[in-house]
């Protein structure tokens, strides 16, 4: 039987018996009608006998009457929608070696926010599209016919015609321009070897700012009309980092130029083109009198993750998906060594542990995958750009880098650039150069972390000189997995002069602790005899200590003998081990307790996510306690927010303007009174001048949560005023900042009233997810409600894995009992799709994980005696 197009279907990965060599493109989009049609001529190598040449599109018209290789006319020319491809067969099998394969193609500027797509802007009053791609993960088949996946790198040359006024980007510099009349053709240099999903084009009116690097890379922001100014931020963290990056992967920035533009509609944070990031506006933007401190660490993270990408992903890029973390984990924990250098009075490193937090809640649920994943299929891929790939990816790095020493680690970094330059890796090429580097066994070490999923409990018990330590996997439902770790164990005892750094190979082990030398270290018996293991959090696991070994941690905390990262990291560790029922909420608050005078950012940063977290499951589990609840967990923050106050403080802190926000939206959240009508007093006057000084961006957030509480259907002045300032502003920051805070009513009419003015036109596809982040406890039956009534639409109009996601999370996680989980699942059987799949799935299980947290927050039998008393210690 002669083979068939049909033998390709249902392939997770295209055939390897050729193979492009380079792609030359002509695109014309027709930005008024919506559309685009273009032609691609390819060079292709030939390498085994084959009659067909199967590629990756999607959305695509191709005019298979257009269709040639070299000379060859194909007998047939296939497109197959649902596994994204186009098979071209001819008659006879194909000449081994180079053919150009030719054809012409039509598409349309959908509004999706992947491929190519359209964006709206507003230009002197008129609403007007700009033309946009986002081509990561398996996207640029919606542009052109093409190889789409990343190991198929390829040489780009591309030609645009475009209307003769805008401004038309792409990866490369223009070689010319040529304008006939209305319309322009726009010819740029060709591309070094490079995969798919970085090629990008951006069409529209732009102003731009410039800098350069030390080596003379010219560097701009691109930004909509007027608002280059507010691209001057970023400008000089990117001209910064380049050269930062140049010194530390010991390799030059491999492009001409560097273009970085802000869109208006973009589903992701940023992406990481080859010489051309785009990014939405409140990553890129930022404004000195209009954006907050946190919106300015903000842009410079993300700017510096996407330019570490140029050469962690652009110039190695990783084989296949199942290998995505390597450039997420490694750009995210290179942006902080990158802004720790720029900014050292951020204490970005400390900052960085709200990485690991989040990594490390994620990976203790079941539904977890590990860092390296199995992909069969491109719609799984979007998926996978979670927690795990980043926030658990980049720890993990920064536990082998804590491992091996930061010399040792840049080095084999460096090698290992230069190895893989222009071609793809995968983890245990990684592995390989750093384990020749070093002479550590790296690859047993960490294949334990990526290729299982989860991560160790590590149970500590002092028994006279000894510190018995067990190992088990943790997880937040309170069982244990099977999982053992290779784990790189740090001790200190009593002092951070002498630690102690050893493998943790099997089950169990033992080290031996010399205590006289803790005690002697002055002060009275026992005040310096704490023993604190995982020193500043560099490993990726929780530690459960003895009870001795726990109070004397609490007295360390109480004496400021720690360190902020371990501080962090104990606050973290108990919070979770009372999740997972491995310790009492009654033990806890006493803990928390410790911490009461604190005044640093990156400390209650973490201190207030748990109260808010308590406050939360406290509502469900003890109604009859929960006032009593947060006024304790009020108490705790209350005296560095009065410190601070509302206004700000001339030569004050960066992290100090942070901790003011922090705290107020804490106190707000918690209902503490005096804050709530404090930042409704505020507002009436912001809203009567907008120009006043008395609401900075820093303290609106909270102002406009305050306003939220007291808003009821029958006294709504303070949502509509809320809404007339969104509609009033040009700032993407500012819009946020409300969008987030409208949700937050307690009435429940209000939020879903929130609810549906997000389905408007007003609201950007690409913010639904602030509002969706704010709904308020008692806004969470309406939502539910809600989501099941416009499932259709929300499925249909947030496509995207990121986004539809977004809504399954944000409304089933909220919840508390085993009914409310079956009811869901039961609204979803037969619904589910790959996109939102495991969304769906960590959804629900978190529900039974606070469902079986209220039951055994019910059988403590000390819990209301326990908050009476720390009452009592605050009167």
């Amino acid at each position: 039987m002669a083979a068939s197009p049909e033998q390709f279907r249902g392939q997770a990965r295209l055939p390897r018996c050729a193979s492009p060599l380079s792609y030359d493109l002509r695109l014309r989009p027709d930005l008024a009608a919506c559309a685009f049609s273009g032609s691609a001529a390819v060079a292709v190598a030939v390498s085994a006998p084959t009659r067909f040449l199967v590629l990756n599109a999607a959305e695509l018209a191709v005019d298979g009457s257009s269709v040639r290789f070299q000379d060859l006319v194909p007998s047939e020319v296939v497109q197959f929608e649902e596994d994204e491809i186009v098979v071209i067969g001819f008659g006879q099998d194909l000449p081994i070696g180079e053919g150009v394969l030719k054809m012409d193609f039509t598409g349309t500027l959908n509004d999706q926010m992947r491929g190519f797509y359209r964006s709206k802007y507003e230009y002197k009053g008129e609403s007007r599209n700009m033309a946009v791609t986002q081509f990561e993960a398996a996207d640029a088949r919606r542009c052109f016919p093409c190889w789409d996946e990343p190991a198929f790198k390829a040489k780009f040359k591309l030609t645009l015609e475009v209307p003769s006024e805008l401004v038309a980007l792409s990866n490369m510099p223009v070689i010319k321009e040529t304008v006939h009349g209305p319309l322009k053709t726009v010819y740029y240099e060709e591309s070094p070897l490079m995969s798919t999903y970085l090629v990008a084009i951006v069409v529209g009116l732009f102003d731009y700012i410039e800098g350069s690097t030390l080596e003379g890379t010219k560097v701009r922001v691109y930004t909509q009309v007027g608002k280059s100014n507010q691209g001057k931020f970023a400008l000089d963290v990117a001209v910064k980092s380049l050269d930062l990056f140049k010194d530390y992967f010991a390799t030059p920035y491999p492009l001409p130029k560097l273009d970085m533009v802000a869109i208006p509609d973009f589903a992701a944070g940023a992406m990481e083109n080859y010489g051309l990031v785009t990014y939405r506006e409140t990553a890129l933007l930022y404004d000195e009198l209009l954006s907050s401190a946190s919106n300015k660490q903000q842009v410079a993270i993300t700017v510096a993750h996407e330019l570490a990408h140029q050469w962690f992903g652009n110039l190695v890029t990783m084989e296949w998906w199942t290998h995505l973390w390597l450039n997420e984990g490694f750009a995210s924990w290179v942006s902080y060594l990158a802004v720790e250098a720029l900014f050292p009075e951020w204490n970005n490193w400390t900052q960085f542990l709200d990485e690991t937090t989040s990594g490390l809640r994620l990976d203790a649920l079941a539904e977890s995958h590990p860092i390296e994943v199995d992909i069969n299929h491109a719609s799984e891929i979007d998926a996978i750009f979670d927690s795990i790939s980043y926030d658990k990816g980049a720890s993990v790095i920064r536990m082998l880098q804590s491992y091996l020493g930061a010399e040792r680690f840049q080095k084999a970094l460096a090698s290992y650039i230069k190895k893989y330059a222009y071609s793809n890796a995968k983890t245990e090429d990684l592995w390989a150069v750093l384990e020749e580097e070093s002479g550590e066994p790296v690859k047993d070490l960490m294949t334990t972390w990526t290729k299982q999923q989860g991560y160790p409990v590590i149970y500590a018990k002092l028994d006279g000189h000894d510190l018995h330590l067990e190992q088990a996997q943790f997880l937040s439902d309170g069982s244990s997995g099977p999982g053992l770790w290779i784990v790189p164990i740090t001790s200190c005892c009593g002092s951070y002069d002498a630690q102690k750094k050893f493998l943790l190979k099997g089950k169990t082990d033992k080290v031996h602790i010399d205590l006289t030398a803790s005690q002697n270290a002055g002060g009275e018996k026992g005040e310096n005899c704490w023993i604190k293991l995982n020193v500043d959090q560099t490993g990726f696991y929780r530690v459960k200590y003895d009870d001795e070994l726990a109070a004397g941690l609490e007295k360390a905390i109480k004496a400021n003998k720690l360190s902020l990262m371990d501080k962090i990291g104990i606050v973290e560790d108990s919070y979770s081990l009372s999740v997972a029922r491995k310790q009492t909420l009654t033990s806890l608050l006493r803990l928390l307790n410790a911490y009461r005078n604190e005044s640093d950012y990156t400390v209650l940063s973490h201190v207030t996510s748990v109260c808010l977290g308590i406050d939360k499951i406290s509502v469900d589990a003890t109604p009859e306690l929960s006032r009593d609840i947060k006024q304790l967990l009020i108490n705790l923050l209350l005296s560095a927010a009065k410190t601070l106050g509302w206004d700000p403080k001339e030569g004050e802190s960066h992290l100090d303007v942070m901790l003011r926000s922090l705290l107020l939206i804490a106190l707000v959240k918690l209902g503490h009174d005096e804050t709530i009508n404090e930042g409704v007093r505020r507002f009436h006057i912001f809203i009567k001048d907008r120009k006043t000084n008395i609401l900075p961006p820093d303290t609106r957030k909270a102002s406009y949560l305050a306003v939220m509480r007291t808003v009821t259907t029958s006294s709504r002045a303070g949502y509509d005023a809320l809404l007339k300032i969104y509609r009033e502003t040009a700032e993407a920051q500012e819009k946020s900042r409300i969008l987030g805070s409208l949700s937050s009513c307690l009435d429940k009419d209000i939020v879903l009233e929130a609810l549906n003015f997000m389905l408007t036109d007003e609201v950007r596809n690409q913010d639904a997810f602030y509002v969706l982040g704010g709904i308020s406890l008692e806004g969470r039956e309406v939502a539910w409600a809600w989501l099941k009534e416009n499932w259709d639409h929300v499925l249909k109009t947030w496509p995207s894995s990121s986004l539809i996601s977004d809504f399954v999370k944000s409304t089933v996680s909220r919840f508390t009992t085993e009914e409310k989980a079956a009811e869901v699942s039961e609204f979803f059987a037969g619904k589910t799709k790959p996109s939102f799949e495991r969304a769906l799935k960590q959804s629900l299980e978190r529900v039974r994980i606070s469902a079986r947290w209220i039951e055994s927050i019910r059988s403590e039998p000390n819990l209301a005696q326990t908050v009476n008393e720390l009452l009592q210690h605050d009167m």
